[in-house]
């Protein structure tokens, strides 16, 4: 993070956010399943196949699958749109909840609902270098890491704000649950169109954006 602009540090901070929203709408209707963190899912795939549960080790699966797919997607979009590589991903991640808010509308709910763990999947693709994740959207643990080490390292001399960056990732993603919460109560599983729109302004303003790459 600490090679990105302030363009592309608050541009984290939303994604980050959307990533909250779309995770919180997601863990709702799924009855306690990620979108976004495929640790959690991962946790809850083992305890399904211990208890050997069909229906929860099908809706594990198929999600930590639609992430990977979802990763995949975005990456490639990323990698053939070339300078435009942001746009492209955020057009991927646009288009992927319109199809799951789709769904939902026309009542396909699970459907819907599983499809947001594709979106989440190509949204880390937004910040990429070299076939590498740079800046975590979806997940946190890495984020809280690196932020307790750049605390530690202010305590022992080193920059004493070198932890603020990190920190506001977290806070992007936490204030997007709570906004996710919201919505869900409001409007259900229709807030997706939301998020929606959102990915799309993004992905329609980034070229105007003096983003550093």
């Amino acid at each position: 993070m600490m090679l990105y602009n302030r363009w592309a540090i608050a541009l984290a901070f939303c994604l980050s956010g959307l990533a909250g929203y779309i995770d919180t709408i997601g863990f709702i209707s799924l009855g306690g399943f990620f979108v976004s963190f495929m640790s959690g899912n991962t946790t809850r795939l083992g305890i399904e196949l211990a208890g050997l549960k069909g229906g929860g080790i099908a809706v594990a699966g198929t999600v930590l699958g639609l992430f990977v797919c979802g990763v995949v997607t975005g990456s490639l979009a990323g990698h053939f749109a070339g300078r435009r590589r942001k746009s492209a991903v955020l057009s991927v991640v646009a288009l992927a909840l319109v199809a799951a808010a789709t769904l939902d509308l026309l009542g396909f709910s699970f459907a819907g609902a599983v499809l947001l763990a594709f979106a989440m999947g190509a949204e880390n693709g937004v910040f990429q270098r070299d076939g590498e994740v740079t800046i975590a959207l979806t997940y946190m643990t890495g984020t809280l890491v690196k932020m307790g080490q750049r605390i530690a390292a202010a305590l022992t001399g080193g920059p004493r704000l070198g932890w603020v960056r990190h920190f506001l990732l977290w806070i992007g993603l936490l204030t997007g649950c709570i906004n996710g919460a919201i919505a869900h109560y409001l409007v259900g599983q229709g807030a997706v169109w939301l998020a929606a729109l959102a990915a799309a302004l993004f992905a329609a303003a980034l070229p105007f954006v003096p983003l550093e790459d």
